[in-house]
């Protein structure tokens, strides 16, 4: 069975040969990436950040002080990438090997590096921060693996020899391409089954491209191809196939289907016409329509007045997306307003996109929470009407729980409202497999999330569809820890292989 986690030595880096010890080290200016100017990145949806040149990026990586070991950052990522070794990689201009340190605990670097919450995970433990700025390792991860893609393509694996067991991967986000990736490399034929039109799952279909560019997942895709790997899209498990099929059919199956039911509000006017989850939203507003189902292949509405409800990083993206709509439609006296129940300091999603709505011109009304959505006679939503909120003592999460003010309520105009309110489990699967344990919310059971195992033999779930919404590495590193355990299972197993027709005519798609 493959190490997750790369072997470190127990000698100190910073007995390394190094030029510069670390206290020089620690007084290197940070030097952030350059990016895009708010007044003409608004006009694209094209990454915000332009990427650091060599020079730049060997001067960053420069500033890491090689701490002993355990290394802070190591501990902090949650795939424990091999960070100091990478890093000493860049300031060496070794920038290909550098990015096989991050490619050997981690499938989608390129990703992570651009939209990790790297302030709480990496960058929150380097012991830099407490100097300066902490060493930009998101942006440096993404540079290397950028580079090496770019220069010499996606790394060309040793494959073990076939092993004559056929997997179902179910969702092609970053757990079921983490997953289809190390079981794959383990020799097992691996079919990939995906609900949209296009691979990528959560990282395609949710995440605009100012923030991912897409051509990274469709280049991963087309890589992953070359090995053997099947995507089945416009694909529905639990509806157009059932989990018992896929069981019947393959050897063993892996659920990574995330938890992409956004929440309602709940509330009068839910229904009417412009209102939106964020997800239908998102997808609408920067994908080409032709890589849409045909159900909502057309762009959604754009008003002078757009409302975002919620405070995370997908309310973020919505009022991102919402503001290059109107500006792309020259609409200049346009308004778009996140409105948050509780204040700034309480809201979840990165300060980073924060920062970036607010250049952007996006405006934030806090300490308000929607009561109910007013429409004309036509039922179209024309107005939002709100009621102010006030903390009292925290709550479960640790943050103060927000109180109605009495005789607070208030109106303000809405033409477009996006509902950005968090993410529950699609209860489809489920219940098409009632002998499946679930837990709260419908999220699937696991016997541990080190194997990802279900009740059911062959059977194995991870990430946001066992964590709840949680984190694109999170994801992946579950991704990574059910393809061990179903490398070990698959290897284990007595009975025939099962090459059947029937698994061959389920590798087709279904239009949806």
């Amino acid at each position: 069975m493959k190490d997750l986690y790369p072997k470190r030595g127990a000698n100190d880096p910073g007995n390394l040969d190094l030029e510069l010890g670390r206290y020089e080290r620690a007084q290197i200016p940070p030097g952030p990436p350059p990016k895009q100017e708010p007044k003409k990145r608004v006009w694209n949806f094209d990454e915000v950040f332009l990427g650091y040149d060599a020079e730049q990026a060997i001067v960053e990586a420069t500033r890491c002080i090689h701490c002993p070991s355990p290394e802070p950052c190591i501990l902090g990522c949650p795939v424990h990438n091999d960070i100091p070794t990478a890093m000493l990689l860049i300031e060496q201009g070794k920038f290909v090997e550098a990015a096989n340190v991050f490619r050997a605990t981690h499938n989608m670097p390129e990703v992570c590096g651009r939209i990790c919450p790297q302030e709480i995970l990496c960058e929150g433990s380097c012991t830099v921060a407490g100097y300066d700025r902490a060493v930009n390792i998101g942006k440096l991860e993404a540079f290397c693996t950028d580079w090496q893609r770019v220069h010499h393509g996606f790394p060309q694996y040793d494959i073990a020899a076939p092993t004559g067991r056929r997997v179902a991967i179910v969702g092609s986000g970053p757990a079921g391409m983490a997953a289809a990736e190390e079981l794959m490399r383990d020799g097992h034929a691996v079919v990939v089954y995906e609900e949209w039109p296009k691979p990528g799952g959560l990282n395609v279909y949710g995440i605009p491209g100012f923030k991912l560019s897409k051509q990274i997942l469709a280049e991963k895709a087309a890589w992953l191809e070359t090995y053997g790997v099947q995507f089945i899209c416009n694909t529905r498990v639990g509806k157009d196939i059932s989990l018992p099929q896929l069981l019947d059919a393959y050897d063993a199956v892996f659920l990574g289907i995330g938890a992409p039911i956004g929440n309602k509000a709940r509330i009068p006017g839910e229904n009417l016409k412009g209102v939106y989850q964020a997800t239908e939203f998102l997808v609408r507003a920067n994908l080409p329509l032709e890589d849409l189902p045909q159900r909502i292949r057309s762009r959604p509405e754009i008003g002078k007045h757009m409302a975002v409800i919620g405070g995370g990083d997908t309310s973020m993206d919505c009022v991102r997306s919402s503001m290059r709509l109107q500006t792309q439609a020259g609409m200049t006296d346009g308004v778009v307003t996140d409105y948050y129940r509780r204040t700034e300091n309480e809201m979840p999603g990165r300060a980073e996109e924060r920062m970036h709505a607010k250049q952007e011109g996006v405006k934030f009304e806090f300490l308000v929470a929607p009561v109910q959505f007013i429409g004309d006679e036509n039922g179209h939503v024309r107005e939002l009407e709100l009621q102010r909120m006030a903390l009292g003592a925290p709550d479960a999460s640790g943050r103060r729980s927000p109180q109605p003010v009495e005789g607070s309520n208030f109106r303000v105009p809405a033409d477009v409202i996006v509902l950005a309110l968090g993410y529950s489990p699609d209860p489809t699967i489920g219940d098409s497999m009632p002998d499946l344990e679930k837990g709260w919310k419908g999220l699937f059971k696991v016997e541990t999330e080190f194997t990802g195992a279900t009740n059911i033999p062959g059977l194995y779930a991870g990430g946001d569809d066992v964590r709840g919404a949680d984190l694109v590495v999170t994801a992946v590193a579950a991704g990574r820890h059910a393809a061990r355990a179903m490398d070990d299972y698959l290897r284990r197993l007595e009975t025939p292989f099962k090459t059947t027709v029937a698994a061959n005519e389920m590798a087709q798609p279904v239009p949806v």
